[in-house]
């Protein structure tokens, strides 16, 4: 088994890099042709999915619970608000519930994600 408090940096350090990538897509004026190939919705669930996984493991002492899928929601809400003040970006609610999508779509899975053995030991 991976040293935990690696596994844990690990974690923590690809949370801040999604979340700066995901910050910078959000608003980047032109976004890269592969991100506009796939719906925008898509993007939007896939992303949050990833976040909330990684945010539920890089605090592993609390399960995934509402605090936690609140915050990352907040998240979206955030970038959605910076988004509204872009002249070629748009504040969305659709934008808001594809997020809230994801991050349920990853507490229902969460169970099915932990049995895999490198996501066993939390």
């Amino acid at each position: 088994m991976a040293n935990p408090q690696i596994t844990l940096i690990t974690f923590r350090v690809a949370l801040v890099v999604t979340l700066i990538i995901t910050m910078y897509l959000a608003t980047a004026q032109q976004t890269p042709s592969v991100i506009d190939n796939l719906n925008d919705k898509v993007n939007h669930v896939l992303a949050f999915y990833v976040l909330a996984f990684l945010a539920d493991y890089s605090a592993p002492k609390v399960r995934f619970n509402l605090g936690k899928g609140l915050t990352i929601l907040g998240y979206g809400l955030l970038i959605e608000v910076i988004q509204y003040f872009l002249p070629y970006r748009e504040f969305s609610l659709f934008d808001l519930a594809a997020d809230g999508v994801g991050i349920a779509a990853y507490a229902f899975s969460q169970p099915v994600v932990s049995r895999f053995y490198i996501f066993r030991h939390r």
